[in-house]
């Protein structure tokens, strides 16, 4: 069996960086403990063990509690995509997104003359 599915985030392999830093704030020594454990004998990823060491060490200091929140819930980066896609408009969008040349004016291939 994986021992990552034992871990207190879900799909902690995957997880970025940055995502990482904000989601371990929710999980008291023992979840961290986990983690550095895991860390140190899979990716041994630098940054990761660093930062990991770092929250441990405030959470047993006092300086740092676990915050409030689940550390299962969704995050930006695994979120479903809304409904309907992209909140673009695309009757907004222009017809041709070709740039103009420099120096040409006037000759560019594509350009609508009456926009002038």
């Amino acid at each position: 069996m994986d021992d990552s599915a034992n871990l207190p985030l879900p799909d902690y392999d995957h997880l970025p960086v940055g995502s990482l830093q904000h989601r371990i704030r929710t999980l008291d020594a023992d979840g961290v403990t986990a983690l550095l454990d895991y860390e140190q004998a899979h990716g041994r990823r630098f940054n990761v063990v660093q930062l990991l060491t770092q929250r441990l060490d405030a959470l047993r200091s006092g300086d740092a509690r676990p915050s409030g929140g689940d550390p299962a819930a969704p995050q930006p980066e695994q979120a479903p995509a809304p409904a309907g896609g992209s909140p673009g408009n695309a009757a907004a969008t222009p017809d041709n997104n070709q740039p103009l040349r420099h120096g040409v004016a006037g000759q560019t291939p594509n350009r609508d003359i009456r926009a002038r």
